[in-house]
């Protein structure tokens, strides 16, 4: 972080609310004495970059995070991030419960290094830039370390993981309580948090909108993330929130395709699953269009996209305080099945496709997950999460064997922000490998009406929701359906 980015957040009159947030972590511990010791993210030189990214052979397309984070790191920036509104490299911070006080400890300025990498902030900078009640260096931490052992040796010193231990003794060390209460402050967004998930969602949309601007002209993948991406870092969002995923025809049917690098020629949809970061927290947004032109590219390909916009409009609908994912999940299912009988595809009984699982060939996912801090973002207990077993237990079908996703979820609550992203898929290597080829699913799927619909690959349509007292309001303002039909129509014409 350089000097120019810490003016530019140090314009902002609205300081990150970092002792409000301690404070529910505190409370989520349950202790009323302790000390919490937070370790952000490390800034490595170029040379250690290098011989890291050669190690690297795996990301995963929704989380990916850089390659400067120390082991274990990325649970430490992001918990980090909660408690302070931090992103300098090589912070970290204290909060004593029993005083209430919250420091945050910042790198010296090394002068050689300052032509380099920049200047990180002074400590006079950090206090006017972060809600903490001390600044100092980092060389201070131990000697602190030492003086609160000293005056508090029955106290407990709580960190994120066994690694995060400074090199002293704690007669009374908790690696492991401290994630599960940061995990469990981070469920209920407040205001600050809600006005940044927002002004992401925000920049998403503007970059959405530039790709369908766009789409009639373009011929490759590439240049559908590149404009995204592009747009984005042009309004000062230069996160992505996870890899965009631009999938073309067959490549709409990978959930997590990235590679982004195949000609658009020939093929029918385009599934854009694009979403910035802004000060931290994430928005998560999928939109599916044609790419030849303002027009559906097949009776198939409308088809498919009108049952899911269904499936979408039809849950969010049923959005608030005390409704439960799951319940939200089987509706958007059944939905599925029964757009699926009519176009042929399925056939057979509504309630046996549901009670042999059929529809998961084609909609294998869950309805949503919350966003915050991270765009798969943590609860205690997910409001979504796949069971251990799939299909039957004892001969017994159950709901939640039925879903993916457990049954003791806990239900919504006002200040929430999920996800909704129904989605149907023709993966033509799953289908024939586990439905088609299972006689327990092959005798609900019509083979010879599927053929017409593996061109269309799948369709996905996602928005960020947050849950209010009466129901909901939709954080995302990307133009989908008929309004992205009109944008790709008019191309670059703004008028």
């Amino acid at each position: 972080m350089d000097i120019s980015s810490i003016q530019l957040r140090l314009s902002s009159a609205e300081k990150y609310p970092a002792k409000q947030h301690v404070q529910r972590v505190a409370s989520k511990l349950g202790v009323s004495d302790g000390l919490l010791y937070l370790l952000g993210q490390y800034a490595l030189d170029i040379e250690d970059r290098f011989a890291i990214s050669a190690l690297i052979e795996h990301v995963d397309a929704d989380q990916h995070h850089s390659v400067t984070n120390r082991k274990h790191g990325d649970s430490g920036v992001i918990s980090i991030s909660l408690c302070s509104g931090v992103d300098v490299p090589n912070c970290c911070l204290t909060y004593n419960i029993k005083e209430d006080e919250l420091v945050l400890y910042i790198p010296e300025i090394h002068p050689e290094r300052v032509i380099w990498m920049g200047r990180p902030p002074t400590i006079d900078e950090a206090k006017e830039l972060y809600d903490v009640d001390d600044v100092r260096h980092n060389s201070a931490i131990f000697p602190d370390l030492k003086h609160w052992l000293c005056a508090n040796t029955s106290s407990t010193f709580y960190i994120l993981h066994p690694d995060h231990k400074p090199d002293l003794h704690f007669p009374n060390l908790d690696p492991e309580r401290l994630q599960r209460a940061i995990d469990q402050a981070r469920t209920i967004k407040d205001s600050y948090e809600i006005a940044r998930i927002r002004h992401a969602n925000d920049v998403s949309a503007a970059a959405h909108t530039a790709v369908l601007r766009n789409i009639r002209y373009f011929s490759n993948e590439a240049q559908i993330q590149g404009i995204f991406e592009g747009t984005c870092t042009s309004r000062q969002a230069k996160k992505q929130a996870y890899s965009v995923i631009a999938g073309s025809g067959a490549n709409a049917a990978v959930l997590h395709y990235t590679a982004n690098n195949e000609p658009l020629k020939d093929r029918q949809l385009m599934c854009l699953d694009g979403g910035a970061e802004w000060e931290n927290y994430a928005s998560d947004v999928t939109r599916t269009f044609p790419i030849s032109g303002g027009e559906w590219p097949s009776t198939e390909a409308q088809a498919i996209y009108k049952i899911v916009e269904e499936m979408q409009e039809s849950t969010i609908a049923m959005l608030k305080p005390g409704v439960h994912m799951l319940d939200l999940h089987v509706h958007a299912a059944r939905v599925a099945i029964r757009g699926l009988l009519g176009l042929g595809i399925l056939k057979g009984e509504e309630d046996e496709i549901y009670a042999a699982g059929t529809y998961r060939g084609f909609y294998p996912h869950g309805l949503g997950h919350h966003v915050g801090l991270e765009v798969h973002d943590v609860l205690g207990i997910p409001i979504l999460k796949y069971g251990a077993q799939e299909r039957s237990f004892g001969g017994h079908m159950s709901m939640e064997l039925l879903a993916p996703c457990r049954a003791d979820q806990p239900p919504l609550e006002e200040g929430m922000v999920v996800t909704v992203e129904p989605g149907i898929y023709f993966n033509r290597y799953e289908l024939k490998r586990a439905y088609l080829s299972d006689p327990a699913h092959s005798k609900f799927i019509d083979e010879k009406a599927l053929e017409a619909y593996w061109a269309v690959g799948g369709a996905r349509i996602e928005d960020d929701l947050l849950i209010t007292t009466e129901g909901y309001e939709n954080l995302t303002t990307a133009p989908k359906g008929k309004a992205a039909l009109e944008i790709i129509r008019r191309g670059h014409d703004h008028s």
